[in-house]
């Protein structure tokens, strides 16, 4: 692309975060007037680099929402690839599952530029696609297109069919965030789309996985930090073997480093690893099978599944005897809230700030491609002083990265300002709420999460 590379930005401690707030430089800020309030994380340097024009585009780690969430609470553009599709070589791993690198920009545009330069194989990261499957992806989207399962890439809305996650509609959902959700399915149906609830039943498990899967690869990864091999020695750590580990180690990583590794070690040990570590990839492949059963376009690289009937809420119709109207791209919020505060956040508690990657979770556990876009929240829904924008997540089908993009750039080219008309309710779509427990689960990670975790 002839870029240059102009800087290093702050981050959280080895992208363990949601907020930015556990860097070992302090805090990531925002701009004025917006310097108090979250940039969200863990790659909110590059996301506010990106929104303060120091440049045109940032790289950041997505693990759980790390390039999402930052992008929703900075109005920037946020995009997680699929899994693969991007060489990770470089990246300091903290789950090798999940991990992927990912872009923050301007506009959707500079994605699409992006993804044709570093979307190739790479021999130097052993979690890259390969040529062989890069070219089989390539094939099942051909014959998709001819058998007429998926129209063509992005150019227009008339044979576009999106999804609404019902489980994702919790009563804690900001109305500010509500309402520009509202206001983005109906702005979709007026140009041609069309807009229908879809069920992803295993949603609500998805966030105690992730942070059972997340933990368990992080306590793995971060042990060759000993001060002997990698990492620098602790100050104090005299003499050799256990002193010296454990002086070093507790020197060297900052408080929600510990913390994750502390939980990862546990839901690996031998007496939980049956109740953690194997329920959570069990729920990990429920939750891809979810995805894999709403979308139009198979999965290139899965064996398609029909739908259980037995799972799907009484509210979702069926297009026919074997299920419900499969979509192309499914449309949500990227984050629950509105940017909080920093002193909000300093007084959450390590599981309420968890609770922040619910919606970006289950696309990263499921490979998915994902892109967040900024919207404008309607000034009747805005606070004085606090920032008067939120992020809508657009997901894709594993591999159809190239038509998310093109959808969200021709969204974002017939966008206008956000306006009282667009808050009529939409034809033939009714949203209903749902308590939070739906979504996040009453799982015995989640408990554990909350009696242990300080």
């Amino acid at each position: 692309m002839g870029s240059d590379v102009v800087g290093k930005t702050n981050l959280d401690e080895f992208g363990m975060g949601s907020h930015s707030t556990s860097s070992f430089f302090g805090p990531v800020h925002n701009e004025e007037p917006f310097s108090q309030y979250s940039v969200g994380g863990s790659s909110g340097g590059s996301a506010v680099a990106v929104a303060t024009q120091q440049c045109h585009l940032a790289l950041g780690t997505d693990t759980g929402g790390s390039v999402r969430l930052p992008a929703a609470y900075t109005a920037t553009v946020g995009y997680k690839p699929s899994y693969g599709l991007v060489s990770r070589y470089g990246v300091i791993p903290y789950a090798n599952s999940l991990d992927t690198v990912g872009v923050i920009g301007r506009s959707t545009n500079e994605m699409l530029e992006v993804l044709q330069v570093v979307a190739k194989p790479d021999h130097r990261d052993p979690t890259s696609l390969t040529d062989k499957s890069r070219q089989r992806m390539k094939r099942a989207r051909r014959t998709a297109v001819k058998s007429g399962i998926v129209g063509l890439d992005g150019e227009d809305f008339s044979d576009l069919k999106i999804g609404v996650p019902i489980e994702y509609n919790i009563l804690e959902l900001d109305p500010g965030v509500r309402q520009v959700w509202q206001i983005t399915l109906k702005r979709l149906q007026e140009q041609g789309a069309t807009v229908v609830p879809i069920s992803l039943p295993n949603t609500k498990h998805a966030l105690s996985a992730y942070y059972v899967l997340a933990a368990a690869e992080a306590a793995s990864n971060l042990a060759k930090y000993d001060g002997v091999r990698f990492g620098t020695r602790g100050s104090t750590a005299d003499g050799a073997g256990d002193v010296l580990y454990s002086k070093t180690r507790g020197e060297g990583f900052g408080a929600e480093v510990k913390r994750r590794i502390l939980l990862g070690s546990y839901t690996l040990s031998s007496e939980a690893i049956d109740n953690y570590f194997i329920k959570a990839q069990k729920v990990r492949r429920l939750v891809q099978r979810d995805f894999d059963r709403v979308f139009r376009l198979p999965n290139p690289l899965r064996p398609s599944e029909q739908f259980d009937l037995s799972d799907l809420d009484e509210a979702i119709q069926l297009s026919n005897k074997l299920g419900p109207t499969q979509v192309d791209i499914i449309v949500c919020p990227t984050a629950p809230t509105s940017p909080p505060t920093l002193d909000n956040v300093s007084e959450q508690t390590p599981v309420d700030t968890y609770m922040n990657d619910v919606f970006t979770v289950p696309a990263s556990l499921a490979g998915l491609p994902a892109i967040s876009l900024p919207f404008e929240i309607p000034t009747e829904y805005c606070q004085p002083n606090a920032p008067n924008f939120t992020g809508m997540q657009m997901i894709g089908q594993y591999g159809d990265d190239s038509r998310l993009l093109k959808v969200a750039r021709l969204f974002e080219a017939n966008q206008i300002t956000p306006a009282r008309r667009f808050l009529e309710p939409m034809k033939g779509f009714q949203m209903k709420y749902v308590p939070i427990s739906d979504v996040v689960g009453d799982s015995a990670f989640t408990k554990f999460c909350a009696t242990n975790i300080r």
